[in-house]
Parts: C-alpha cells; sequence; structure tokens
C-alpha cells in the first residue's frame, strides 16, 4: 500500500524571535497567508495543510469565495515578494453555527485550488489538539497586515507585523468583557495595561505559541473592544475546540493537531466576579470497597458525530498497541483484566509471546503519552477456524483500571446489531498526523447480502483501514456499554444485497466491508478468557476516590442571559476584519 509522508507541522526554521513587536523577519511565520480581494488585503489565515488554510467565518459572510486570492509566503503588501505564491479558494466551509451576534464559532476553512509547495516560507502551522490548555500567562504570538492602531492603516510598504501577548483566562476575560460574552469556544490575550493587541485586517490571522520546539496555534483573531486598549485583551476562537469539525471536513492529508499541556495550577480559576459562578472546590469522595471491573464503559466518550476523525485521551479506554522491537503492528483491545484480543495475521512474524509487548492507555504513537501502560505478554493463543482467526494474549500482570484503561465488552453472541446501526472502528495509520495519534473512523452496519455464511458475517460501510489498523475493534454503543462485534480485518466483500423491496442489488468492494463477528469464536475465547467482565449496569453509579473538580471552561458555559444582552449594543464590539 502507498502511504502518504505526514510533512512536519509547525516548523519555522527562519524563527528566531524571543521577544516581540515589530515587523516580521521574512520567513518567520511560514503558515502566515493573506487574503486579498480586489480592493486588497481584508484578513489573514493560517495554512494548516498543503491544500487547506484555517481563518475567521467572520472574513466570509456570504460564504463567496470568487474573488478572493489566497498569498502564501508573503512578506510585504506592498513590495516585491520573491516567496510568494498565490492560490485561488475553490470551497469556503464556515462553521454552521457560527453567531454574527455573539461571535461564538467564529471558524472558517479555505479549500485551495491546487496544492502548494513547501519551503522554508510556506509551511503548515499544528493545531492544538482538543483538551489543550493555556494557562492564564501563556505567552503567544499574533501576526498579521492588519491596522496598527483604530482607523490607522499598517504603512508602506506594509511588513508583516508580529506581537507577544500572554493568554488572559477566560474568567478573567469574561469579567472584562461582561459575563456571559466569552464562550468555551474563545480565548482571550493581550497585556491588561493595553499597548499589544492584534486589530481590524488582522482577522482570521493565528495566535501561536511553541511547544518543544513546534508551533501550536491556539487561537484565530476574532473581535475585541477598540485595539489594545486597557482591560480589553484581543478575543480569538479557540481551536481546540474544533477538532473533530476541522477532521470531518478534511477527511484526507488531514492537518497536525498537537496537544498543548501548561504546567502548573491556573492563575485563572481564582478569578471572581459579580454574575460570574464559582469554581467548585475540590471534594474527595470515599468509598470502602472497590468499583466492580464492568465492561465498555468509556467516561471520556462524549463522541456523537460522524466521519473520521483523531480520537483525543481516553475515548477508546480499551484500545492497546501491540508491539514488537519498539514499533507498532497492530491494534488490540482489552477484553478482560489480563487479557487483549487482536488478529492473528498480526503474528505471522513471530507467535514467541516474549518478543511482544502490549501498551495500553496509549493516545499518540509519537509524543508523550502520560497515561500508558507497558506490560508483557506471557502466551499468545491463535483461533483455527478456516479465516479471519484471532488471537488472545496473557498479560503478565492485570494494569491498573482508570478513565483511560478500561476493557470492552465482547459479542458472544447475546448481543444483535441492526442494519444501519451507527459503529466506529479505530486505529493508528498514517493519516495519524504528526504525533501519528490514534484515529477513530465512523460508519454504518449494512445488510452482508448474499454472504455465504451471514450468521457469523457482518458487514459495514468502506474505512480507511490500513495494515496498522489490523487487530484493532468494530464497535457498536449497546445500552450504556460498548461492544466489540468484530476483529479489523483489511478484507472487502463483493456480492448482491437483497433489500426490503426483494429487487436484487450488486454489492461491490467499494462500498461493502466484510468482517468475522467475534461471536464466532465464542467456543475459542470462553475457552481462553474463561469469564469476561459484566457489562455496566444502565442504573448503578460507581463511586471513587479521585478529587471531583469542575473545571474554569465548564463553569464558564454557564451563560448569563441578562448580561449577553451587551452584545445588542452594536458599536461596542468591533470585528477585527
Amino acid at each position: 500500500a502507498t502511504h502518504t509522508i505526514q510533512v512536519m507541522c509547525g516548523v519555522a526554521p527562519l524563527n528566531t524571535r524571543i521577544v516581540g513587536g515589530q515587523d516580521a523577519s521574512p520567513g518567520s511565520w511560514p503558515w502566515q497567508v493573506s487574503l486579498q480581494d480586489s480592493d486588497g488585503h481584508f484578513c489573514g489565515g493560517s495554512l494548516i495543510n498543503s491544500n487547506w488554510v484555517l481563518t475567521a467565518a467572520h472574513c466570509f459572510p456570504s460564504s463567496d469565495a470568487s474573488h478572493v486570492t489566497v498569498y502564501l509566503g508573503m512578506q510585504a503588501l506592498s513590495s516585491s515578494n520573491p516567496n510568494s505564491v498565490s492560490r485561488s479558494v475553490s470551497q469556503v466551509i464556515v462553521h454552521s453555527n457560527y453567531s454574527s451576534f455573539t461571535k461564538d464559532n467564529d471558524i472558517a476553512l479555505l479549500q485551495l485550488n491546487s496544492s502548494v509547495t513547501f519551503t522554508n516560507y510556506i509551511k503548515p502551522v499544528c493545531l492544538a489538539a482538543a483538551r489543550s490548555t493555556f494557562f492564564n500567562g501563556t505567552l503567544t504570538w499574533v501576526t498579521g497586515w492588519g491596522n496598527i492602531a483604530v482607523g490607522e492603516s499598517l504603512p508602506s510598504p506594509g511588513t508583516l507585523q508580529e506581537v507577544q501577548v500572554p493568554i488572559v483566562g477566560n474568567r478573567k476575560c469574561d469579567c472584562l468583557y461582561g459575563v456571559g460574552n466569552i464562550t468555551d469556544n474563545m480565548v482571550c490575550a493581550g497585556l491588561l495595561a493595553g499597548g499589544k493587541d492584534s486589530c481590524q485586517g488582522d482577522s482570521g490571522g493565528p495566535l501561536v505559541s511553541k511547544q518543544n520546539g513546534v508551533w501550536v496555534q491556539a487561537g484565530i483573531v476574532s473581535f475585541g473592544i477598540g485595539c489594545a486598549l486597557p482591560n480589553y485583551p484581543g478575543v480569538y476562537t479557540r481551536v481546540s475546540q474544533y477538532q473533530d469539525w476541522v477532521n470531518q471536513q478534511i477527511t484526507s492529508n488531514q492537518p497536525g493537531f498537537v496537544t498543548f499541556t501548561s504546567t502548573g495550577t491556573d492563575g485563572d480559576l481564582s478569578v471572581s466576579c459579580a454574575g460570574l459562578p464559582t469554581v467548585a472546590t475540590t471534594t474527595t469522595v470515599s468509598t470502602t470497597t472497590a468499583s466492580p471491573v464492568v465492561c465498555g464503559s468509556a467516561k471520556l466518550n462524549t463522541i456523537t458525530g460522524g466521519g473520521n476523525s483523531l480520537a483525543f485521551a481516553g475515548v477508546w479506554p480499551w484500545m492497546v498497541s501491540l508491539q514488537r522491537n519498539g514499533t507498532h503492528v497492530c491494534g488490540g483491545t482489552l477484553v478482560a483484566e489480563q487479557f487483549v484480543l487482536s488478529s492473528a495475521d498480526c503474528f505471522s512474524s513471530s507467535i514467541n509471546a516474549s518478543d511482544w509487548t502490549v501498551i495500553l492507555g496509549r493516545l499518540k504513537q509519537n509524543g508523550s503519552n502520560t497515561n500508558e501502560v507497558s506490560v508483557n505478554v506471557t502466551k499468545i493463543s491463535l483461533s483455527t477456524g478456516t479465516a479471519n482467526n484471532v488471537a488472545v494474549l496473557q498479560l503478565s500482570r492485570k494494569p491498573t483500571l482508570t478513565n483511560y484503561i478500561q476493557p470492552i465488552c465482547v459479542d458472544l453472541g447475546d448481543n444483535s446489531f441492526p442494519v444501519n446501526t451507527q459503529c466506529w472502528a479505530a486505529g493508528w495509520g498514517s493519516g495519524g498526523g504528526v504525533e501519528q495519534t490514534l484515529q477513530q473512523f465512523n460508519t454504518t452496519i449494512l445488510n452482508c447480502g448474499n454472504a455465504s455464511s451471514s450468521n457469523s458475517s457482518i458487514c459495514t460501510g468502506i474505512m480507511p483501514l490500513e495494515q496498522t489498523n489490523k487487530g484493532g475493534p468494530l464497535m457498536c454503543k449497546i445500552g450504556q456499554s460498548w461492544v466489540q462485534a468484530a476483529v479489523l480485518t483489511l478484507s472487502n466483500y463483493s456480492g448482491t444485497n437483497t433489500s426490503s423491496s426483494n429487487s436484487t442489488k450488486t454489492v461491490r468492494a467499494s462500498n461493502v466491508q466484510l468482517f468475522t463477528k467475534t461471536s464466532s469464536f465464542s467456543g475459542f475465547l470462553n475457552s481462553v478468557v474463561g469469564t469476561f467482565p459484566p457489562k455496566a449496569s444502565t442504573t448503578s453509579t460507581t463511586t471513587t476516590t479521585k478529587p471531583v473538580v469542575v473545571s474554569a471552561a465548564e463553569s464558564c458555559s454557564l451563560l448569563s442571559i441578562t448580561s449577553l444582552l451587551l452584545l445588542s449594543l452594536p458599536a461596542l464590539f468591533q470585528m477585527f476584519s
């Protein structure tokens, strides 16, 4: 199979800046783009892969880009730019929930009419992944060709400007703008004393911060009151809230998402003002007995949408990486406290248990994984059916179960998966970005048609599976529990599918994928594993000894209807376009 090589994002070889507030040197911000129409520059944006630009929704009130030219690798608006190239826009995707009134969901994607070649002056930026944290005081940079003051244009030749500004926590920012005006989908940055800010014409441009040598985009220039006024920091669209949305729009050559993690404690949690919900204090709930082990419970899984995207930590807590000589070979699932299920095909190179290691709780194959545990394998058992055999690995010890490590329920014949059921697959493949993050694929159960043994088969729509996805799960949620219906293989099925109207249609390998049900191996699985954990009860609740903390972001989502009326004063807010 041919794999696309993921170009590393967030690298700016020519950037040596450590302080801010001046002209940017050529190549410092190679993802910065200028959006121009017949009147010249009107908004900024950021290159996120070879075909797509991220910008603000308010830059495209009509979603029409026929008049727009994207300039990449540009340094100055009105002088020669030897490193610049231009592209027209073939498609504009404005977030469907963008509100010009509240400024919420101020994000849009532009598809270029043809891909660009990366140079030292043209490179993609990394995007902040879901669960990224930008604590109060985190230093960031904002760049653009916008006004240098309210009503004062950037003087000729219009050199790209850069300024360093600290993050202002959402609680503090909400107090400054009027409680309820700053949502979880926004992030603020600026000096409370004023003097440094983005301004009109910077809209859509990037707010970035550097982590481990990589530049990560935290925000998109959105709005503010005036420019650089005291106590009114700039407001930006919080990029980390839109990882699923971006990946649902860009399904191939997906942008690189990086989890930005702030260290220490967030000083913003101590901020309070009239009308702002309080932050819940940490409380400890004690329990006298350990919680029983159940299967299919994923407390951090809030997935509701479809499409293919990158997962975040804890969304599929049973996923494991099967490794040989320190290299990921296949996926697998924790199905009992000391047993992992995978595909027999993964062990063609070696069935010697000592050659293999299982890593649980892993999200990224490249990068840090604070929740992962590595366990040795003591025994490998293979089923002996006719095709698509499975493997069960016995672990050397029972890993401690957490929100990031849990067993999945296995279908042993006691579950049904009707046609049109929405299910998911997951695995590590070439589309996982620079950090090789776990990918997740949404699919639908289809009729297998004339499968030779339909009782042992389950069919889905085609998913972009690769060799390294093998052994992972096809999983569907039944009640409150996730159930594994099959082990992933790469085989397709072509045959006929009889619809309810009794007309016969040809089902081709291009639209149906066939898997062997785990229930086909129920005898083998029961004999090797013995007892599987029961499903989580739909009525029971589990107590825990861990602290229960409501984050500032969660508490800020309780919008004050009264203070939201402030937005009815249209002169109050100036959109930065």
